[in-house]
């Protein structure tokens, strides 16, 4: 049976509980750092504009939440300090607060566009919807020859046209996303490119939210195509088998090792896109599956998050997990906890 050919739902009890207390022990006047050792975070390896981003996106869906208000105004001064006057984003700063990088258009910049276009849609301080909406006016002047980084900005430009349908630059930048990414090809391997690589249910997500917002159903179909084809192809025995940090091409076969947190949340994100924009509720497998991943409903049957710090676990490995809590896995544990409480509405919100 296909995956998206069950309907499923998700009992209150399979849903860990989920607090923004472990993102900000990882965090300082600066920002969010970006590794852990076990739960403790290493201010050597100091910051970037990705997880900052990341950090953004998911307190903005918290309204109600005192510290994820606090952790919002902090990833959104990261944020925007990242940006020059050109739109082009730095992504690294070392523990003395300072860039360690220049300016580029690659997949930091994307993600911010991201983080700004969720606090524009859903953050509830009209003075963080202004200052993000600032950001993003700067930002979208740019273009990514990359198709993640095209990926991650269409999916914020989408969320500014929920509340400024008639942002032009916000319509050029989805426009723009979709001449990018390529049509999918004919035959067995149904995706636009040779091999998975990173966070690849974005690109669907991408193109579902673009052809939805600029009203192409051609857009719409071949994103949601490409969903069906990933969720498909990245589920094994009933769980989701995610594709790990080596990729995976048409002729690799087995689970995937080094599985990353982020592809599941990507993953969430884009079948609860596709369930918020059709109603199909298909789509909810896709998200109880990513729930069910974290308690260990995965290829190497163990848990991917802590009880007692609220992190999420680095990595999946073939019989193991990589015990580090970094922003990246623990900004993807709660993301995706928050997609499986759509699915339970007597469950509040983190």
């Amino acid at each position: 049976m296909n995956a998206v050919n069950m309907v499923e739902s998700l009992d209150p009890a399979e849903i860990p509980d989920t607090t923004f207390g472990h993102l900000d022990r990882l965090s300082d006047g600066r920002g969010l750092f970006e590794h852990a050792i076990g739960a403790d975070h290493r201010e050597g390896h100091g910051y970037c504009t990705d997880d900052n981003a990341r950090l953004l996106v998911v307190t903005s869906r918290a309204p109600r939440d005192e510290l994820a208000k606090h952790l919002s105004h902090l990833a959104l001064n990261f944020v925007l300090d990242a940006f020059n006057d050109k739109g082009e984003c730095r992504n690294r700063m070392d523990q003395t607060g300072h860039w360690a990088d220049r300016p580029r258009v690659n997949e930091s910049w994307g993600r911010s566009i991201w983080g700004l276009g969720s606090a524009i849609r859903l953050h509830d301080d009209a003075s963080v919807r202004e200052m993000a909406l600032k950001g993003f006016e700067c930002a979208v002047q740019q273009r990514s020859p990359r198709t993640r980084a095209m990926a991650f900005a269409a999916i914020g430009a989408s969320e500014v046209l929920t509340t400024h349908p008639g942002h032009a630059g916000a319509r050029s930048l989805l426009a723009d996303t979709l001449a990018l990414i390529p049509q999918i090809p004919a035959g067995r391997w149904a995706w636009p490119e040779p091999r998975l690589t990173c966070e690849n249910a974005t690109l669907a997500e991408a193109v579902i939210a673009a052809g939805a917002a600029l009203h192409s159903e051609a857009d719409l179909r071949r994103g949601l195509a490409m969903l069906t084809w990933l969720l498909n192809h990245e589920t094994r025995d009933g769980h989701l088998s995610v594709t790990g940090a080596a990729g995976r091409g048409p002729n690799d076969e087995g689970p995937s090792i080094d599985q990353r947190p982020v592809e599941v949340a990507a993953m969430a994100d884009a079948c609860w896109r596709a369930f918020e924009l059709t109603g199909d509720t298909t789509w909810t497998l896709g998200i109880a599956m990513a729930v069910r991943w974290f308690n260990g409903h995965n290829d190497a049957n163990l848990p991917m998050h802590d009880p007692a710090s609220g992190g999420g676990f680095d990595c999946l490995e073939r019989d193991r997990v990589n015990i580090n809590q970094g922003a990246e896995a623990s900004i993807s544990f709660i993301s995706t906890m928050q997609r499986g409480r759509s699915l339970s509405p007597a469950v509040p919100a983190p």
